[in-house]
């Protein structure tokens, strides 16, 4: 969402904070307005990236002046409260502005908080699909079985959510597992909300190969990208090397013998991207192409957040991949989410897909930290 420059010191000392809210939530609306008659032009329409910039600012605007307009009713609650309590002519009438002004001024605060968080200008990239590896890291056998693990919790998570999960690649452990799968995400502000999930993820327990009981440290990494469209990313198609082989995975017969998994090599960045999941030679390159056009668009978004990440200091969303960020110690039954000291004794649900609870805080303490580095501007 973009949110216009809203001027901060253009207010004399008699304007109260609710005045200064109503100011910023006119400007949001009259940006809001200019929005809604932009995306009914042919010349928008016709610019399906320009479109969809725009349509999802148009929902986001939207919001912010939806919960502008209960701010005002309560605003407005309060006021007719206290003209009918300063009038006292009537004594079940003022008994009934006294609770009603008791319930808006309680309310007010919250609301406004709410308006606040609404009004920090958001990621355009939390609004698309993702593309999620997973990798097995230090532990042999352990690693692949808790890769496979992740995989789980996460296909439980977003089935929870109402979202697709579409494998696209996968190389099975030894031992059960996977050294590596990866796997497309797709549904509502899928990026926005896995990408708290990108690093280290360790493993602490007693490994299923082990004979005399000892707990094993284990690793995967989880990398997340958003699911870059063909306007995102242009790829010319002498810079890719195509080669066609046969599936190992299960799927019968005509999978396994035919040449119809596709492997692509973007020969500039040494990129490789490869799709065996479907039976069609066709379906397979499809899909290879669409998780290498969201590797080389993440390759850009890494650096940029890298940066970003300098200037702040955050411990968040650094875009560090190499981060140890969360461990599940299963002798304790804990998780421990090392970016913002989050442990929770619930390990059971959370290796089962709940996982909402542990992203609503690491969410909350990314737009805590962009609302002190907007101060009180917003």
């Amino acid at each position: 969402m973009v949110i216009p420059n809203i001027p901060i010191n253009i207010v004399n000392s008699q304007t109260t904070k609710e005045d200064k809210m109503i100011e910023k939530i006119q400007i949001v609306k009259q940006r809001y307005d200019e929005v809604s008659d932009l995306i009914i032009q042919p010349e928008i329409i016709a610019d399906q990236k320009r479109y969809a910039q725009l349509s999802k600012e148009y929902k986001d605007l939207g919001d912010v002046v939806k919960k502008g307009d209960e701010y005002q009713s309560l605003l407005n609650n309060i006021e007719e409260a206290k003209e009918i309590i300063a009038d006292g002519s009537d004594a079940e009438m003022t008994e009934m502005a006294k609770m009603q002004l008791e319930e808006a001024s309680a309310r007010l605060p919250e609301i406004e908080e709410e308006i606040k968080f609404l009004l920090i200008p958001k990621d355009p990239e939390d609004s698309k699909n993702a593309v999620v590896e997973l990798r097995a890291g230090t532990g042999g056998d352990e690693a692949s079985i808790f890769a496979g693990d992740l995989f789980r919790m996460y296909s439980k998570y977003c089935e929870s959510k109402g979202w697709r999960v579409d494998v696209v690649d996968y190389s099975e452990g030894t031992n059960g597992g996977f050294k590596e799968i990866q796997f497309e995400v797709s549904g509502n502000d899928v990026y926005g909300t896995l990408k708290f999930e990108a690093g280290v993820h360790r493993v602490q327990r007693v490994p299923q190969t082990e004979t005399q009981g000892r707990v094993h440290t284990s690793a995967a990494t989880c990398m997340v990208f958003p699911e870059a469209e063909e306007f995102d990313v242009e790829i010319n198609p002498k810079d890719v090397r195509i080669d066609y082989f046969c599936s190992s995975g299960p799927g019968g017969q005509s999978v396994n013998t035919t040449y119809s998994a596709v492997r692509l090599t973007h020969e500039p960045t040494g990129l490789v991207a490869q799709c065996q999941d479907q039976k069609s030679q066709h379906k397979n390159k499809e899909k290879a192409f669409k998780v290498l056009r969201s590797r080389l668009y993440d390759l850009e978004l890494a650096k940029k957040q890298e940066e970003d990440a300098a200037k702040r200091g955050s411990m968040v969303t650094s875009g560090d991949r190499s981060a140890k960020i969360r461990t599940y110690n299963y002798p304790q039954g804990r998780v421990t989410d090392h970016r913002i000291g989050l442990t929770l004794y619930d390990l059971s649900n959370i290796v089962n897909g709940d996982i909402q609870k542990i992203i609503d805080e690491l969410m909350l303490a990314e737009n805590t930290q962009k609302l002190k580095e907007l101060g009180e501007g917003i």
